[in-house]
This record gives C-alpha cells, structure tokens and sequence, in this order.
C-alpha cells in the first residue's frame, strides 16, 4: 500500500525519466489523472492513458524529451504530504523558479496550476512543485 500516491507518481515520472523509459505505469485514482491533466496541458508530460493492467486500472503516461534525450521536467518536489498539508491562499500563492516552474494546486473548483490559481482568485493545497 502507498501512503503518498502523489509522491509515488512523481518519484516514478522522475525515475523514467532518468532511466529514458517512453512510458511508465502508474495505478489509477482521480488525483493522478487531474494532476496528469495539468502536466499534459503545461507540455511536461506527452500524453496519458487509462488502462487495466492484471485486472486493476492503471494509467500510462508517456514522458516526453528534449531532441538530445534530455527529460523535460529537471525537477520535481512534494510540497503537501500527508502528515504536513500546506495550505495556501490565492494572495500567496508565489511564481515557482521565477515564472519558469509550476505549482499544482488543489483547489475547490478542482486541481490547477499556479497561473489558473491566481486568475481565479482560488487557494488551496499546494500538491506539488515542477520545474
């Protein structure tokens, strides 16, 4: 059993990445495929798609590279974890690297970066930080 899924996925997209994998497998929830949403949408991920692998669903989420092999996403960081939630609102929600990272946000009209966050005037968790 995972007691971070967020943080399980972000560790297996860093992994793959790494290791110069074209998909990974990840186990399904509602969560990963919003927060897949966003990384498809911001063009950090290629694609994703939902799938059963040995009778329970999961999601392949193909990673998406640089012409020379080098992996879009540099970096990645947890930001909420189950036994510290971070919450924020939408006047302090702050730009990631200086405009050039996101952050994910889980608000109440749904999971959403940085940017949509501060549009909206919405706060909310802060799941994540990807540059």
């Amino acid at each position: 059993m995972v007691t971070d899924p967020i943080a399980d996925l972000l560790v297996r997209i860093k992994n793959g990445a790494q290791r110069g994998h074209d998909t990974i497998t990840v186990p399904a929830s509602k969560l990963k495929t919003e927060v897949l949403r966003v990384l498809k949408a911001e063009g950090f991920i290629a694609d994703y798609e939902r799938s059963v692998t040995d009778g329970h669903p999961s999601i392949q989420v193909r990673l998406r590279y640089i012409a020379d092999g080098e992996p879009i996403i540099t970096g990645m960081r947890r930001i909420s974890k189950p036994g510290k939630r971070v919450y924020v609102g939408h006047r302090n929600v702050r730009p990631v690297r200086a405009g050039m990272g996101l952050a994910i946000l889980s608000t109440s009209k749904g999971v959403m970066t940085d940017q949509e966050s501060r549009r909206a005037s919405l706060g909310g968790e802060v799941l994540c930080h990807i540059w």
